[in-house]
């Protein structure tokens, strides 16, 4: 089983950077798979974007090029760094672990991107 608690989020104008952290309660090393999702207000969940042990990335098109997923095993946390942000990128994103068969989620982080 895993916990998982996201910081980070708030409220950033247009063109600013947000950097969020998802600090999970095992060691992250155990975890394959640790990504982020966002849902805005009326949509579908969204992939963000994912990190393998390996440090292997996997972003989705909204994502390259502006956010970028990294790991600390030694603080068991996980961080999505995002620039360039935009009104479109308000969203409550969420952290998930994959450990087979099992996704967990964390409760979620607020970001608005509004002027």
């Amino acid at each position: 089983q895993v916990q998982l608690v996201e910081s980070g989020g708030g409220l950033v104008q247009p063109g600013g950077s947000l950097r969020l952290s998802c600090a999970a309660s095992r060691a992250i090393y155990t975890i394959p798979v640790m990504g982020w999702y966002r849902q805005a207000p009326g949509k579908e969940r969204e992939f963000i974007a994912r990190i393998s042990t390996g440090g292997s990335t996997n972003y989705a098109s909204s994502a390259k090029g502006r956010f970028t997923n990294s790991r600390d095993n030694a603080k068991n946390t996980v961080y999505l760094q995002m620039t360039s942000l935009q009104p479109e990128d308000t969203a409550v994103y969420c952290c998930n672990a994959f450990v087979a068969p099992y996704d967990y989620w964390g409760q979620g982080t607020q970001v608005t991107v509004s002027s």
